[in-house]
């Protein structure tokens, strides 16, 4: 069992995010936000207007003349891509290492974070849902429990795949088991250090829907969804892989079609190389 003064020191080695990125996680959520404050609260930090305007101006949005400014590249992409795109810039320190203990390569979790993101992101605006950045951010980080978690699965992970080989649990809980704590828990504890709000903690504590309660919450389904589409992919499914229960009702919960959902698939495969360029800019 993990400590909790190991567990806090591992916490502490986490890259700490921009203030930028808790104001605007948080600014996102209102409805009322206006693109005058977003633009004020990025433009305060240089080196994030300079990357920002960077990813902006890349061939993955192929604009038609060169953005200059924070506020034009809110008038021209939109007040919530221009969000995703600082979370995405400034998630990366954390979760672009390699992970052994979950068998990821240097940028294969990132490479997933940001994946299933986008694709959570593109369910939320087929259902018109009203949170979608933070149904994007909670995409996005859902694994950073994993990045702290790490050094402790790969002491652990005979025991904890024994487990879900031979008694049929996720891996999830055969990492509670062994370990104390599972990836799910930690990330809501980092959450809640980084001063997310409540909902977004419970979005990445929940987002294996283990917990019966959160699958009433549409976000959570929608994130849900998002890693799981991401993981029939083959994008960073690591040595945990598949080894989580599937809800197959999800679909009808979100009264999503397997249609939508093979369109959402043939899409994101047809605009790999454009995310691959996203990804390096970034």
């Amino acid at each position: 069992m993990i400590s909790v003064q190991k567990l806090v020191q591992a916490i502490d080695q986490l890259k700490p995010l921009p203030r930028v990125v808790s104001r605007l996680v948080k600014i996102a959520d209102d409805p009322q936000a206006s693109m005058r404050e977003i633009a004020d609260i990025i433009t305060h930090d240089p080196l994030i207007t300079a990357d920002l305007l960077r990813m902006c101006n890349s061939a993955y949005f192929g604009m038609p003349r060169k953005i200059e400014s924070v506020q034009e590249a809110i008038t021209l992409l939109g007040l919530e891509k221009v969000v995703n795109l600082v979370l995405i810039k400034c998630c990366r320190a954390n979760l672009g290492r390699a992970q052994q203990g979950y068998g990821h390569q240097e940028g294969e979790l990132w490479r997933h974070a940001v994946s299933t993101a986008l694709i959570a992101g593109d369910l939320a605006e087929r259902l018109a849902a009203e949170a979608r950045p933070r149904v994007f951010t909670g995409a996005l980080l859902k694994d950073i429990g994993k990045v702290i978690l790490d050094r402790f699965v790969a002491q652990a992970f005979g025991m904890i795949d024994n487990l879900v080989q031979t008694q049929g649990m996720s891996f999830k809980s055969a990492e509670k088991k062994v370990i104390g704590v599972d990836h799910a828990e930690l990330g809501a504890i980092v959450a809640k250090k980084w001063q997310f709000s409540d909902k977004l903690v419970a979005i990445i504590q929940h987002h294996h829907l283990d917990c019966e309660a959160a699958r009433d919450d549409l976000e959570t389904n929608l994130v849900y969804l998002g890693d799981t589409v991401g993981m029939m992919l083959g994008l960073g499914g690591g040595s945990d892989g598949l080894a989580y229960h599937f809800y197959g009702d999800t679909l009808k919960r979100l009264q999503i079609t397997s249609q939508d959902v093979q369109e959402i698939i043939m899409g994101f495969s047809e605009h790999q190389t454009k995310i691959d360029i996203l990804l390096e800019m970034a």
